[in-house]
């Protein structure tokens, strides 16, 4: 059953014995949304969070500024050329460019303005800095894809991509979190086994979830959507 806000909430204060209201979890809630959303994401990679947002590139300039439209992106997968110039993504033609490295880049066109055309490569100088080779010879629009994070768990946003499909991964992520919060994490603690229970549900519930991603995005077995075949798994 999927979750909201609210319904998150009350299971994770029933879990931990503890008011929903009670002034210290409520202080603590939105580090624990922050540690399970923060994790499952980085360690999930959910196609849900992959985004595509599009910018206007610069006659003879080689370096790019990635669209901040949606968001902010923490990785980029690939990059488009949009033409002829003056075409977006609705009307145009795509440009796939391959990426190098950004030695190679500054190898190949070592002066960004002394040969321009439509690109074919691009590089990541910096998290917000691409480079493109050889330099646009006119303002093409370029299309962005990569992964951004998505807006958290909130009163005001109260069903994420999580609660949705993840709920139980969600909790157990937040569980791990929680008793950390309740100084359940040593070996001197109340319940010292506790933590390592919720971790272990957590890496349980986190194959499938990844083989439902892996299913998702085709990188699954032959790289299809299809699941795993038992007759093909080893004791």
């Amino acid at each position: 059953m999927s979750l909201n806000y609210t319904t998150y909430v009350a299971q994770v204060s029933n879990l931990m014995v503890i008011g929903s209201t009670d002034a210290n979890f409520t202080t603590m809630l939105p580090g624990m949304i922050d540690y399970a959303e923060g994790r499952i994401y980085r360690e999930l990679d959910p196609l849900h969070a992959q985004v595509v947002d599009t910018v206007s590139v610069s006659s003879g300039v080689r370096t790019l500024t990635p669209p901040t439209t949606i968001g902010t992106f923490i990785t980029i997968d690939s990059v488009n050329i949009i033409t002829p110039v003056g075409s977006t993504i609705t009307n145009g033609t795509r440009v796939p460019l391959m990426p190098v490295s950004p030695e190679t880049m500054d190898a190949l066109w070592p002066s960004g303005q002394t040969i321009t055309s439509v690109p074919s490569y691009y590089a990541m100088r910096s998290p917000t800095s691409i480079l493109l080779g050889p330099a646009p010879d006119a303002a093409y629009q370029a299309e962005v894809i990569g992964v951004q994070r998505p807006t958290a768990l909130t009163s005001a946003n109260s069903s994420t991509f999580l609660t949705q499909y993840c709920p139980d991964l969600f909790i157990a992520a937040s569980m791990v979190f929680g008793f950390g919060y309740m100084r359940d994490f040593g070996g001197m603690s109340d319940n010292p086994q506790g933590a390592a229970s919720w971790e272990a549900q957590y890496k349980t519930l986190f194959q499938s979830a990844g083989m439902e991603q892996a299913r998702a995005k085709w990188t699954s077995d032959g790289w299809t959507s299809q699941a795993p075949s038992p007759a093909g798994k080893r004791n």
